[in-house]
């Protein structure tokens, strides 16, 4: 796997996350402790991605 593709799929999975905080956020009564997990999980694939495109460069 080229280091492109894999910025892409953590990208994509980065996305998918702000997809399921989104829905998280809006149900009734969220769940306050996926929630921080969720964010933590999407922080920690949001530096990722800006590492490995730094390496690009």
């Amino acid at each position: 796997m080229g280091l492109e593709s894999h910025i892409q799929e953590l990208a994509d999975k980065h996305h998918r996350l702000d997809e399921q905080i989104h829905k998280e956020q809006h149900r009734p009564l969220p769940d306050d402790l996926m929630l921080a997990e969720l964010k933590k999980r999407k922080l920690r694939l949001k530096e990722e991605i800006e590492r490995l495109r730094i390496e690009i460069n």
